[in-house]
């Protein structure tokens, strides 16, 4: 996996008469490959269908092309935009000794033209001279994604599920209070157990029953409401199955270790683990900045503002972390993180504490982080064994 230390710039000698350099401009219908081969004066591009065999034959043609001009390749780089594909093309052509990347989209500069050209075949140009930049090893061309694996991949998948999970349940609840509110209805609850057999019962302020249709349709909604969560149950349940039967396998361990701290519960802890704690990143800096939680400054001249968070990171670290950080000053009142942020808000207004919880959360982040890597307890942080984070969970 790519190491934070060379995200910004490769540190392989590139040697340009021994290395075939490619880039794929990835969309649903078709590929688009370029690529610089030595020996070759033109710079060659071709249109595939999304096939991965197809686009290995191209690199090897292109290869085969190069030896006949006299050159030997040594090496096959190739990178592509990050996207909806994710990361299984670069596994695949890494497996079939093939260098692959996965660019960041934002880390190309582009034109700042208020109506730039966009095509295919001009973003491959982009491409090509931001991943030639990075492979000769100067930063500041284009920053590279950890290409995870199969299995990291998929380990973030029930957190991730879990929350579409609690915003579909969100928004079945709120259709239904909406269908509701529109009758006059706005004491009923319709997340109650027995809310289904209460609809027979119900009356507008107009003294009438329920229309046939609408309960009709309150009906279908709770029980699709039902259905999400049996869903939320069943993921939470195998998850702590999973660590209930192997605490030490994997990241579980630093699950249960984060999963500790009083105010962190099991689900905070493991989308944390596998969203940014268990990555090989850098320093405290990189940490922060990979939840998004890292300012926006704008100095030109005399002019010195701040625009606020850059957001550019991962946003469900960023939300995670701005509401553990409203829970861990309930919870851990006698930390020293929870008394810095009361001598800074002491002032009372909505805007200072807003700013701060900011900070808080990037500041708990960073301790949470030095947790799982060196073992460093955050000072004052309360924490419970193993058994009690379970069975609060």
């Amino acid at each position: 996996m790519l190491n934070s230390e060379d995200a910004k710039r490769s540190l392989t000698a590139f040697d340009q008469n021994g290395t075939l350099v490619g880039v794929v401009e990835v969309s649903q219908s078709s590929w688009l490959v370029a690529g610089i081969v030595p020996g070759v004066e033109r710079h060659p591009v071709k249109k595939l269908e999304p096939d991965q065999e197809a686009l290995l034959r191209l690199l090897r043609r292109w290869q085969d092309e190069a030896a006949k001009a006299g050159r030997t390749i040594t090496r096959i780089a190739v990178a592509y935009e990050a996207g909806r594909d994710g990361f299984w093309l670069a596994r695949w052509l890494r497996a079939r000794d093939v260098e692959a990347y996965v660019i960041h989209p934002t880390s190309i500069a582009v034109s700042r033209e208020h109506r730039r050209a966009r095509t295919d075949q001009l973003d491959t140009e982009l491409l090509k001279r931001a991943f030639l930049g990075w492979l000769r090893g100067e930063p500041g061309h284009c920053s590279m994604a950890a290409i995870p694996t199969l299995a990291e991949e998929d380990a973030k998948q029930p957190s991730r599920e879990r929350e579409a999970l609690v915003s579909e349940r969100t928004r079945v609840v709120n259709r239904m209070k909406a269908i509701l509110a529109r009758l006059g209805l706005r004491g009923f609850k319709p997340t109650l157990r027995n809310a289904s057999e209460r609809l027979d019962v119900l009356r507008t302020p107009e003294e009438e029953l329920l229309p046939p249709n609408t309960v009709a349709e309150l009906r279908r909604d709770m029980a699709r409401l039902q259905v999400i969560k049996a869903q939320i149950k069943e993921i939470e349940v195998s998850r702590l199955e999973r660590l209930e039967q192997q605490p030490t396998a994997g990241t579980n361990a630093m699950i249960l270790l984060v999963a500790k701290v009083v105010g962190v519960g099991i689900e905070t802890a493991d989308k944390l683990v596998h969203e940014v704690l268990s990555r090989n990143l850098r320093d405290c800096r990189a940490v922060a900045r990979n939840a998004g939680l890292t300012g926006a400054p704008d100095e030109s001249g005399s002019r010195r503002r701040e625009k606020g968070l850059s957001k550019a990171g991962n946003a469900r670290v960023r939300r995670s972390m701005i509401q553990l950080a409203w829970r861990f000053l309930l919870h851990q009142k006698d930390s020293a993180l929870a008394q810095w942020y009361r001598a800074r808000a002491a002032d009372g207004r909505g805007n200072t504490r807003k700013t701060l919880i900011v900070a808080l959360a990037r500041k708990l982040l960073i301790a949470l982080w030095r947790l799982v890597t060196t073992g460093e307890v955050p000072s004052g942080v309360t924490l419970h064994s193993k058994a009690q984070c379970v069975a609060a969970a």
